[in-house]
């Protein structure tokens, strides 16, 4: 070994105790690596920096920001609802669709952008139907993670193939974006038929601990919300009656949220006391289970076992409660809120009044207000975030973090064309993977879909600087001849292999190693040097560079992966469940993976 390979290897050593330990951020270590390298003499300063422009961290930027406009624009919720409505109360079918689903949206965008998209909606499938939650979750967040299997843009260690594929200073020939599908289809097939037959045996039955949004301890104070109930007045109701008249408010201590008029097929988002009820029509309310069980057996209505007619518009992730307090400059003072009409005005529900160590629950509308006093509002969280924005002074004041923001659905129309424009210049054009999917993005910021402070909010800045700085390591890898150095050794130790051998061992030792670092690490450290044992093995460097990229996903016994990390603990998950699961997940990913590239690549 040379000085230099030592050095290289020392890096390597450090930077995974780093990653182990955790006792700097991983964007740190990044930005690590761009200094110490060619300060330590491994790389010049012009290749300390080449990440920050490489293909693939351009890339990852611009797949990040489309995936934020497709959101912002209410794109993934409509793909995502009528899914939703098919599983049915299937268990079997719920994993499948679900978890296909979310497979599907990550070939094409952040895996944990996916999941966090459905992860509301899970929830609710889980209980409405009386399913522990842990049997969807997991195999969800599974298919997530192998969703970015299925083209080349779906995960960061595929992106940045292309990048890493040089061998004796040449660039080899670069993968298509779908080069590798089949393989990914096969491989979220197994987890979903894995899951789907076996789930029961492999998944604990924990109802999780869901996050319960800002709003939580004070609802938990107030005893007053505990969820938002649909309900249904049927065609024998002696109507129309005002909510005044029938005391909804007054008698039951229940705020309607929502009318949907059956006549006039129209939703109205904040009902007043005047509006009118009839037959037919469906409402959504917020209260205490108890008292709303109280005014359906008083009238005769339906509660549903869950939100249909109001699914989106009230869903979490589009409506709920927010505390805010009258602020001292706040024209409300001395007012009532029917006397500036509240409700037309800001379109939110008052549901309680907190005023001098007082809780009200009825008649809010008629009392004065006063600076101070406190106002628990449920809405849309575009309201909030409208009412948030006022130049001041505002009239009320948030004391409690917003969820949700401002949608753009009469934008939906671009976000689409714009994700269309960028695959077609991929596809048919053969455009460089970067060059295609900026100009997607930046269509997206001129048309409006995301303003440009909103595109740089939307990037994970820590994941950027990670590949800049790890880019630089695998080149220094590369020109010390270090790569070549551990290659020939371990390809002592396996003698030789035929190439579907070798390309197990190249997964085998890649899952084990994204396990105790990133799988983006994964990549960029072992893409070149198992290249150059394909080579010195008689295999293609190809090929042993796509089952790294590939076999980077296989993360699954412990939750370091985001996704993983994401529904842990709404799943009610342990590390041992992880284990458990992802012991059998990881073999099965192993096999079709090699399966594939035998049968269908012709690799044997």
């Amino acid at each position: 070994m040379t000085p230099e390979m030592i050095l290289t290897m020392v890096v390597l050593v450090f930077v995974i105790t780093l990653f182990v330990f955790e006792w700097v951020r991983i964007d740190v270590v990044g930005i690590m690596m761009m200094v110490l390298l060619p300060l330590i003499g491994l790389i010049s300063p012009k290749d300390a920096f080449v990440g920050l422009s490489s293909n693939a961290v351009c890339s990852i930027i611009a797949v990040i920001i489309i995936g934020a406009g497709l959101d912002k624009t209410g794109v993934m919720n409509q793909v995502a609802s009528p899914i939703i409505k098919l599983a049915g109360k299937s268990e079997k079918k719920i994993i499948a669709l679900v978890s296909g689903t979310v497979g599907l949206i990550s070939s094409m965008m952040q895996n944990i952008g996916a999941t966090t998209l459905f992860l509301p909606a899970t929830q609710r499938i889980s209980k409405r139907l009386g399913i522990p939650v842990s049997r969807i979750l997991m195999p969800m967040g599974f298919c997530a993670i192998i969703g970015g299997t299925i083209t080349l843009v779906g995960a960061s260690p595929t992106i940045l193939l292309n990048d890493l594929m040089i061998l004796g200073g040449k660039k080899l020939e670069p993968f298509g974006l779908f080069t590798q599908t089949p393989i990914g289809i096969c491989l979220l097939v197994s987890a979903i038929v894995y899951f789907a037959l076996f789930g029961k045996y492999v998944l604990p039955a924990a109802s999780g601990k869901a996050d319960k949004g800002a709003t939580a301890s004070l609802i938990a104070e107030y005893r007053g919300i505990d969820s938002t109930y649909e309900l249904h007045i049927p065609s024998d109701f002696e109507g129309p009656r005002s909510l005044e008249e029938l005391g909804v408010r007054t008698k039951f201590l229940v705020t309607v949220v929502a009318v949907n008029l059956s006549g006039k097929k129209d939703k109205i988002f904040a009902p007043r006391s005047s509006d009118m009820i009839s037959a037919d029509d469906d409402i959504a309310v917020v209260g205490r289970a108890f008292n709303i069980r109280k005014l359906a057996e008083e009238y005769g209505w339906e509660i549903k076992d869950g939100l249909y007619v109001f699914a989106d518009t009230l869903s979490r992730t589009s409506a709920g409660m927010a505390e805010t307090i009258i602020s001292p400059r706040s024209e409300l003072i001395g007012k009532t809120m029917s006397e500036i009409n509240f409700k037309k005005l800001y379109g939110l529900n008052p549901v309680l009044l907190f005023k001098e160590n007082r809780l009200y629950h009825g008649g809010l509308t008629h009392i004065q207000l006063q600076m101070g006093d406190t106002l628990l509002l449920y809405g849309p969280w575009e309201r909030f975030h409208i009412m948030r924005n006022q130049p001041q002074p505002r009239a009320l004041a948030f004391t409690t973090p917003l969820e949700g923001e401002i949608m753009r659905p009469q934008k939906a129309m671009f976000a689409v064309l714009w994700l269309a424009i960028a695959l077609t210049q991929i596809v048919f054009f053969k455009v460089q993977l970067s060059v295609a999917l900026m100009s997607g993005a930046l269509g997206m910021i001129v048309t409006g879909v995301l303003s440009v402070d909103e595109a740089y909010r939307a990037v994970d800045w820590m994941t950027v600087f990670l590949l800049a700085g790890l880019i630089p390591l695998g080149i220094a890898f590369e020109k010390t001849g270090t790569a070549a150095f551990i290659a020939e050794n371990l390809l002592g130790l396996l003698g030789q292999p035929s190439p579907i051998v070798f390309l197990a061992a190249v997964g085998i030792m890649t899952s084990f190693f994204t396990l105790v670092v990133s799988n983006v690490g994964a990549a960029v450290l072992l893409v070149p040097l198992c290249m150059n044992m394909a080579v010195m093995a008689g295999s293609d460097p190809r090929m042993a560079a796509l089952v790294v990229g590939l076999s980077a996903s296989n993360t699954f016994v412990l939750p370091t992966h985001q996704v993983n990390a994401l529904v842990m603990r709404p799943g009610g998950y342990r590390t041992v469940d992880y284990t458990k699961a992802g012991i059998i997940m990881t073999l099965i990913f192993l096999t079709v993976e090699l399966t594939v590239l035998y049968f269908f690549y012709g690799i044997q």
